[in-house]
């Protein structure tokens, strides 16, 4: 029997995790919330900010400072039998060009999780990526990616998410032969996220935030020319919801998109985060500049997502509008640059 009062996150100090884990504060308050985190990107002041931003209180969990690959699942999940266990820690440098280091952090000790999780009958949510889609043939005609579509991927951080969804299929399939019942695991393939708690993220934080930081140092936002790349921009408040509903006992396991559905280009975006910050054109007009050879090998010039399948097997759709989203985001982080002097302090 699971315990009401448990959850276990991983990555709980980075972008997501911190997000999920005031969510989960504000939800369920009696709730003890386990962190695991390695801190090689998160920080305890993401975590702390995001559950003051959920509910204006303090973090009232504990923090495991591990690797996710150092943990004996099989003992804290037995343990602990948490409600549900949130998988949302990972390498996510896109740019990182040491294979074995990015499978080694993303994958292994992945297969054991989900076996602990379904001995313990709990929930498993896991975080994927758009980036295991690679360039699929859905890009050249500009169509929301179905799931089906996904398994070349451009990088190694996609690949990594790619091994991790094989994992979990080949874990779910022997359960079956083996006369069980299909563990309930859900993968989800986060497209491009934007929101609050990206302090820490450095080159890696969204698109919404690099320009925001260069308009509000005064600098013209920098695009690649000629700036009509699209992507599927998702506020992290739904990426938040889509987790929470993947956890939910008539949620049905498997690996989903996660993103808005929409198609955003990136002169659309800076528009929006410029409106945002209360600056007109005129004032932070844009600066074109050519893609480099070295990005422009793996860069996906389309993302959106198709998301049918989320829908059908969870029960849940995005709510929020991306462009308001992102001039809601651009306006929350004005008044906290004015409140800080700084960008590196928001939120922190």
């Amino acid at each position: 029997m699971s315990n009401p009062n448990g959850y276990i996150v991983t990555g709980g100090c980075g972008f997501v995790g911190a997000n999920l884990v005031g969510a989960l504060q504000k939800r369920d308050p009696g709730a003890r919330v386990i962190v695991v985190d390695d801190f090689r990107s998160g920080s305890f002041t993401v975590l702390t900010s995001a559950c003051d931003r959920a509910s204006g209180e303090a973090f009232r969990g504990e923090v495991v400072p591990e690797p996710v690959h150092a943990i004996d699942w099989t003992a804290l999940v037995g343990l602990e039998a948490p409600k549900a266990v949130f998988h949302m820690g990972a390498i996510t440098d896109t740019t990182l060009s040491d294979e074995a280091e990015m499978i080694r952090a993303n994958v292994t000790g992945f297969e054991e999780m989900l076996e602990a999780c379904d001995d313990a009958d709990a929930p498993l949510v896991y975080a994927s990526s758009a980036a295991t889609y690679g360039t699929p043939p859905e890009t050249r005609s500009h169509e929301p990616f179905p799931e089906p579509s996904a398994g070349r991927p451009d990088n190694v951080y996609g690949f990594s998410k790619w091994v991790m969804e094989n994992t979990h299929r080949r874990f779910a399939e022997r359960r079956v032969r083996e006369g069980g019942r299909t563990p309930h695991a859900v993968g989800l393939r986060f497209f491009n996220v934007f929101g609050a708690g990206e302090e820490k993220k450095a080159h890696m934080a969204s698109m919404a935030r690099q320009l925001a930081e260069q308009m509000l140092r005064g600098d013209r936002p920098r695009l690649f020319a000629p700036g009509d790349q699209v992507r599927d921009q998702v506020p992290v408040e739904d990426v938040v919801d889509c987790v929470l509903a993947g956890a939910e006992p008539g949620a049905t396991p498997g690996v989903y998109n996660l993103g808005s559905g929409r198609a955003t280009s990136f002169n659309e975006l800076c528009a929006a985060v410029r409106e945002g910050l209360g600056f007109s054109e005129a004032e932070r007009a844009n600066e074109y500049f050519a893609m480099p050879e070295r990005i422009r090998a793996f860069y996906q010039t389309f993302t959106q997502a198709d998301m049918t399948a989320a829908r059908e097997g969870l029960g849940w759709s995005p709510t929020r509008d991306p462009l308001e989203s992102l001039r809601d985001y651009g306006r929350w982080l004005r008044a906290h640059h004015e409140g800080s002097g700084s960008l590196d302090k928001v939120g922190a």
